[in-house]
């Protein structure tokens, strides 16, 4: 599982026939501390109905395929929960408003 901030979405009208009634985001992986970028965005399905701004932790690879929503779809990347805080080194590093 890796930590992200979900910085937009994907709207696509032509796609295949598996992926129709999945909402697409962008999401952008972030350091656990300081919640800054760290690497390239790129596209998951969302299979918790996150939103634009919220920190998700989500699954890349064959474990994308591995919710209810997403088992045996064609996805490389899962948004599969949205946190509530982080915590390390007895401190909250983040915390959702």
């Amino acid at each position: 599982m890796q930590l992200a901030r979900v910085v937009g979405t994907v709207v696509s009208t032509q796609k295949s026939e598996k992926l129709v009634g999945l909402t697409l985001l962008i999401v952008e992986p972030v350091d656990m501390r300081t919640l800054e970028s760290t690497g390239n965005p790129m596209v998951a399905v969302d299979a918790v109905g996150a939103g634009e701004g919220e920190v998700v932790l989500y699954v890349a690879g064959s474990s994308a395929r591995l919710t209810q929503r997403t088992k045996d779809l064609p996805v490389d990347a899962t948004v599969m929960a949205i946190v509530d805080y982080v915590e390390m080194d007895g401190g909250r590093t983040f915390a959702k408003s």
